[in-house]
């Protein structure tokens, strides 16, 4: 054996059991006499344990013999101990003389040996030590093991992870693992991290180059064939000049160079791999692609380290891509790995194009899909067209720009379409084109076995025409059987929107908020859109919860799609920051609803306003409203009223805009403006269930506002927006009322109405909490605070001693409310109902002419103002 095999097992220490097995747990060796053999490859640490043996023995006053070769075995001693290192290089006589030993009662005998090719008399003596001691075989480190061994080095941040990494990479040979962490310097240590675990320590593959290098050049050329992929039972030229590759095996076994199971050390791999000249590893690489080849065998694992090690063969390229082709539709990421290494070893790239988009698309990297595309496109005969129109639409429709999307379908045209005419179709009814729409539905189908992707498109594309279409029934039903299908499919081609999307946002425009829900969650829980789906899904999931006003619920899945590892698409930026406006503005947090407006304001400049993006526009109608901020909003609304009217303004898409248009006069006091929203939704009523819920309820505001309040219409109104899933809005509808009605009677009904449509709200509703009678605009609030926190105008009425407007009983109640007590609370401290308690601070609203919560409260403080305790403490909560 090579010298530099034999040195390795000086410098590394055996696994821990081997120490146990052998010596106990004493810290010298156990009394008596100890026979005992230990086997192990080459470094495993035979050595290292033979020479704690010496160690102990000497502690002990043991004389000790060490024999290394056969003139050491000349005059052996009659007692102490005889330790034997590499024994399988002794000859017949010596070990004759060693197993002597075993009936000499005075000596202890350990033999260390490698145990693959052993001669007969070192059989026989190993047998004969076995009957006295259990053999002690030594083999790879543990993890816990090097985990241990690297804690013990300076400026390790992680020695689990680093002993992952070694183990990994060295087998757990300890000789090597040795070799690892002693390279390991601080500066490198201090570097290290799980994410970068290919950077191996500076020195480390010279080193184990050095030592490759001084191997038997039979045995170094075998570990250099296994490491370049050759598979030693096939015939191939380069294995049969070595031989007897059998033997060999054996001895790279037998010197710690291979695995127990036969396998090549990653680590060793690697140093071969990089530290073999260029043009010897290019040809025995060539070399097993023609064995392959020539045998009728798929290149299969070995073509990616063919493709890693520089060689560039279209035989290589080719296999990479069918291996890339079957792990797109569910391993986008490692699809887009192999399409590199593919064009690395030779690909051209052109008829792959259209799928490495696609990979890119689905991995969130929409600038790599579009130049991707781009350079593809522009080709006369462009391979695989019907894909790459495919990945760019939906690429277009993920930056908010569905037009372009749909100009990509119309430059292909309805006889090239074939399969991608239903995705056309949606496409299409996005950015208003219902004739282009309809010319796509009637393109000729494409032919084959129906699968589930195809019936989930084709069936999503029917329900997207059913929606501005005569037909609006059909529309649920339809997109909800092609969310099922997707779903039940996996696929993750790229797609302009999820059917499961379009079900929702059918649903949601509709009024029917729990199916939507329903739809959504079955979806995300199927994996539908892989993760390039799920944040939209989430995030719908989130609008739904809002409607339904179940906050906490909407956050939550806000907080689930922004833990989504994946890049966030622009349309669905604007949707999050919708959200963010909506429930800021259904909080009454008015500086939250702010910062949310001015986020959101930026965000729509970045997309292009489409049939799918009109909930978050409506949302952000309504908000500019209250914020005096509409003209920011005009190009936005006219782009999506134009739209509306190319369709035809179908009453799905277009009553729960004006709907919003509606809230959004009043909150500008602007009837002018309200008026033509208030006609569409009557118009619409006709044929619309929401709309002429919608159109009921504009009626009762336009009432309400103008001081007539007749409680049965507007707790009608108030409690059909119930039913259609609009309980906010129906519960603020009636807070308003109440605020308005002149009859005590009256004020009481429309606040309990208000109070059994609002979640969570019964007789333990704090007072101030009740739903806003109205959201004045900002402008109308007072900019700047008074003495006591008070709005300057109110300041200085209480400096001018104005007389209370509030009689004695008003005053006990403002001064609980003021605590922030719930009507309970109230009742029981002044021994009366709750409901009587809620009558109390009606009046007090309508005698103060409060029109919110926190102008109720600082008027309260302004009527209270010389009962306030003069300490200074905290004021009460404000809702």
């Amino acid at each position: 054996m090579n010298p530099a095999t034999s040195s390795r097992s000086s410098s590394c220490l055996p696994p821990a059991a081997a120490w146990g097995g052998l010596l106990g747990d004493a810290e010298s060796v156990p009394p008596g006499r100890l026979l005992a053999a230990i086997a192990g490859a080459g470094g495993t640490g035979k050595s290292a344990l033979l020479d704690e043996l010496e160690s102990r023995f000497a502690a002990r006053g043991v004389e000790v013999r060490r024999i290394r070769d056969d003139q050491g075995c000349c005059a052996l001693p009659t007692r102490g101990a005889v330790l034997v290192d590499s024994a399988q290089m002794l000859g017949d006589d010596a070990l004759s003389r060693i197993h002597a030993l075993v009936a000499a009662p005075e000596v202890s005998l350990v033999v260390a040996y490698r145990p693959r090719r052993i001669s007969n008399a070192l059989e026989l003596l190993v047998r004969e030590l076995e009957q006295h001691h259990a053999p002690v075989v030594l083999g790879p480190l543990t993890a816990v093991e090097v985990a241990e061994r690297a804690s013990r080095l300076q400026d390790v941040p992680e020695p689990e992870a680093l002993a992952r990494v070694v183990v990994e990479a060295t087998g757990g040979l300890p000789w090597l693992v040795h070799r690892y962490l002693a390279a390991a310097t601080a500066g490198w240590r201090g570097a290290f991290s799980k994410d970068n675990d290919s950077q191996l320590p500076p020195g480390l593959l010279d080193q184990l180059a050095y030592e490759l290098d001084r191997l038997e050049p039979t045995l170094r050329q075998l570990l250099l064939l296994l490491a370049v992929g050759f598979d030693l039972s096939a015939a191939a030229r380069p294995v049969e000049e070595l031989g007897n590759p059998d033997l060999l095996v054996l001895e790279a076994k037998d010197a710690g160079l291979m695995l127990p199971d036969g396998r090549l050390v990653p680590l060793l791999r690697r140093a071969l791999l990089e530290t073999t000249p260029a043009h010897q590893l290019h040809g025995l690489q060539r070399a097993l692609v023609d064995s392959l080849t020539a045998g009728g065998l798929p290149l299969g694992r070995a073509a990616r380290p063919l493709a890693h090690n520089g060689l560039r063969d279209p035989r290589v390229a080719a296999a990479l891509e069918r291996a890339a082709d079957r792990a797109l539709p569910t391993q986008p990421g490692l699809a887009a790995e192999l399409y590199d290494e593919a064009r690395a070893a030779g690909a051209e790239g052109l008829e792959t194009a259209a799928r490495r988009a696609q990979a890119a698309y689905v991995l969130g990297d929409l600038d790599g899909a579009g130049r991707i595309l781009d350079r593809l496109l522009v080709q006369d005969d462009a391979p695989d067209v019907l894909r790459a129109a495919d990945v760019a639409a939906a690429m277009w429709a993920q930056r908010g720009m569905f037009l372009r999307g749909a100009d990509v379908y119309r430059w292909l045209g309805p006889e090239r379409a074939g399969a991608s005419a239903p995705l056309a179709v949606v496409a299409m009814v996005a950015t208003g084109d219902r004739h282009g729409a309809e010319e796509m539905a009637a393109a000729p189908p494409a032919t084959g076995s129906p699968t589930l992707k195809a019936v989930a498109v084709r069936l999503m594309a029917q329900g997207t025409l059913a929606t501005i279409g005569d037909a609006p029934a059909q529309v649920l039903p339809t997109l909800i059987r092609a969310s099922d299908m997707m779903t039940a499919s996996g696929s993750l081609d790229p797609v302009p929107e999820l059917p499961a999307a379009l079900a929702a946002l059918a649903a949601l425009h509709g009024g029917e908020l729990e199916i939507a829900d329903s739809v959504l969650t079955a979806a995300i829980d199927g994996g539908q859109g892989g993760t390039v789906g799920r944040r939209r899904l989430l995030l719908l999931r989130a609008w739904s919860r809002m409607l339904q006003d179940r906050p906490e619920g909407a956050r939550a899945a806000m907080a689930e799609a922004a833990a989504v590892d994946h890049p966030v698409a622009p349309r669905d930026e604007l949707l999050l920051l919708a959200l963010d406006v909506g429930l800021a503005r259904r909080t009454d947090d008015v500086p939250a609803l702010v910062r949310a407006w001015r986020r959101a304001r930026e965000g729509l400049l970045h997309v292009a306003i489409d049939l799918f993006s009109l909930l978050p526009l409506g949302e952000l109608m309504v908000a500019a409203a209250r914020l005096r901020e509409t003209a920011r909003l005009e190009p936005h609304l006219a782009e999506a009223w134009s739209l509306l009217d190319r369709l035809g303004d179908p009453p799905l898409w277009a009553v729960p805009l004006h709907w919003q248009a509606v809230q959004a006069g009043i909150l500008s006091e602007r009837p002018a403006d309200l008026a033509p929203h208030a006609a569409a939704l009557v118009r619409a009523s006709r044929s619309n269930h929401l709309a002429a819920v919608l159109a009921a309820a504009g009626r009762a505001w336009v009432q309400v506002l103008s001081g007539q309040v007749e409680a049965d219409a507007v707790e009608t109104a108030a409690r059909g927006l119930a039913t259609v899933g609009l309980t906010w809005d129906g519960s603020r509808l009636a807070g308003h009322a109440a605020g308005r009605a002149e009859e005590r009677r009256d004020t009481t009904r429309l606040l309990a109405c208000a109070r059994d449509l609002h979640p969570g709200s019964a007789d333990t509703m704090d007072p101030v909490q009740a739903p806003a009678p109205a959201e004045p605009p900002l402008e109308r609030r007072p900019a700047a605070l008074g003495r006591a926190g008070l709005p300057p105008s109110l300041s200085q009425q209480a400096d001018s001693g104005q007389s209370s407007r509030l009689s004695t009983r008003e005053r006990d109640v403002a001064r609980h409310v003021l605590a922030g007590k719930t009507y309970r609370e109230i009742g029981e401290a002044m021994f009366i109902s709750p409901r009587t308690a809620e009558h109390h601070i009606a009046r007090i609203r309508r005698r103060l002419g409060a029109s919110s919560r926190s102008e109720l409260l600082d008027q309260l403080r302004l009527e209270l103002v010389d009962e306030a305790p003069s300490s200074g403490g905290p004021p009460p909560p404000v809702p």
